[in-house]
């Protein structure tokens, strides 16, 4: 194109950021980024009676969650109606428009005449050529003949244009209607690529008529099929959270959503995992989306995430965890104890997919002395001789606690004590990681031992010893 490319993203602020208009909004995004443009947001606001501050807030946020920034100032679309009504006079100059005088009541009446002989709408007004003083409507004259687009993902698609209704423009109060406003808020933002769901497919033909009416370059459609649930049938409540904001707090990462939901429909070989934003960036193309409807896939999400988790720097994923580990923590989380989680990532990232696994991963390393141990975690403290043998090992490992205190030399000196009294492994080990850990989940017992360090590990058995001796 001689143009530089443009896309943009057009979310109306009545809900949260769909997962659905999330990935529209990323392939948008990358597609910008790829052929070196601008990817643009505008909020289509002029449904005054379903859109909110509140929801716009929602979708800035989670795009912001994403790290998807726009190019330039947000467009509001109910700031642009002189715009859309511009258009609109323009139409009506040239023709291709009319004034239509029908009230709602017989509209209705005409459109139920005209599905009962299987025709599209057309108005009575349509050729009228006197303008009485009454209330009217702006409606679009349909030409004749055909309206085809070359789509990339759903290729060369044509209609009849005896299928389209005449469609109303400006409605009777002068306010326009959103297929007007589209039209001319993409245009007044240099939009060269439209790439939107595939809901939307007619609309390309509906506005390719509007944009060759008003004398004005068509832009390059794209039409992406929809993601449908695991069980194939359209994405809904039933298949779990929708919302950008439900997956953060579900625990997954901006990266690892952005890898799912862009692999949610395209391709690219064979390759699943992209931990480089700029890797992904140059592999992208419309070619590579399907022209088929995509499944949520909760497994692979779960993979894709943990991937991004286990290649994160400790420091990093340590910023994204610790709301969640607060949450565990139920408050604030003391400095000595960050830096003990931090030290324990790389034993936390291999056991956890998404960051709220992570922080019930890291449950012991946060606990408080005394721990609560209890139920069947308790059990094996109260065998018979287990106190004895655990006061031995607290003694022997207060004896070097100014040795080094590394996973490595706990380890062998836990096998040697059990080795020593011709004991299984698991009838000290049993014991010790139920006084460690309180049956919290944890990793090899030498590495609890060496990441709670020697003050935290003594005093954790002492407690122990003091509650079941």
């Amino acid at each position: 194109m001689s143009r530089p490319v443009v896309t943009r993203f057009a979310p109306s602020p009545t809900g949260y950021l769909h997962i659905g208009g999330a990935r529209t909004a990323l392939f948008n995004w990358y597609f910008a980024k790829k052929m070196g443009g601008q990817f643009k947001l505008r909020i289509e606001d002029t449904d005054k009676a379903r859109s909110t501050d509140d929801a716009t807030a929602a979708i800035l946020k989670g795009m912001d969650w994403l790290g998807l920034h726009a190019d330039g100032e947000i467009v509001y679309q109910s700031k642009n109606v002189d715009a859309h009504v511009a258009a609109a006079n323009a139409l009506l100059e040239s023709g291709a428009a009319y004034r239509c005088y029908q009230t709602p009541e017989q509209v209705e009446d005409l459109k139920a005449q005209a599905r009962e002989n299987n025709r599209a709408f057309r108005s009575p007004c349509r050729e009228r050529t006197d303008q009485p003083d009454l209330p009217f409507a702006v409606r679009f004259r349909v030409p004749e003949g055909v309206t085809t687009i070359k789509d990339h993902v759903q290729g060369e698609v044509t209609w009849q244009n005896d299928s389209f209704d005449d469609l109303v423009l400006l409605r009777a109060d002068g306010t326009p209607t959103y297929m007007l406003a589209v039209v001319v808020d993409d245009r007044d933002m240099d939009v060269t690529h439209v790439i939107r769901g595939d809901d939307h497919l007619i609309n390309a033909g509906r506005q390719t008529q509007l944009y060759q009416a008003l004398g004005w370059d068509v832009p390059e459609w794209a039409h992406v099929p929809l993601i449908h649930g695991p069980d194939g049938k359209k994405l809904s409540k039933r298949h779990g959270a929708l919302g950008v904001d439900a997956y953060a707090n579900l625990g997954y990462l901006p990266s690892g959503l952005r890898n799912y939901l862009v692999k949610l429909g395209w391709s690219y070989g064979d390759t699943e995992i992209f931990l480089d934003d700029a890797e992904l960036t140059q592999a992208f193309s419309l070619q590579g989306i399907t022209a088929s409807a995509a499944r949520l896939d909760f497994d692979k999400m779960d993979y894709i995430n943990a991937q991004h988790m286990t290649h994160m720097s400790d420091a990093a994923l340590m910023e994204h965890a610790l709301p969640f580990l607060e949450t565990v923590n139920a408050g604030p989380i003391a400095p000595i104890v960050q830096d003990r989680i931090l030290r324990g990532m790389p034993t936390l990232k291999p056991r956890s997919k998404t960051l709220i696994e992570l922080a019930d991963q890291a449950r012991y390393l946060m606990d408080i002395r005394p721990l609560d141990i209890s139920g069947k975690t308790a059990k094996p403290l109260k065998r018979d001789g287990v106190i004895e043998l655990l006061s031995a090992l607290t003694l022997a490992l207060k004896s070097r606690k100014d040795a080094p205190w590394t996973a490595e030399a706990l380890d062998t000196e836990l096998k040697d004590f059990a080795e020593q009294r011709e004991l299984g492994f698991g009838r000290i080990g049993q014991p010790v990681r139920a006084a460690l850990t309180g049956g919290s989940p944890s990793p090899d017992l030498s590495v609890v031992l060496a990441l709670l360090g020697p003050d935290e590990t003594l005093g954790r058995l002492d407690d122990a010893i003091a509650a079941f001796g």
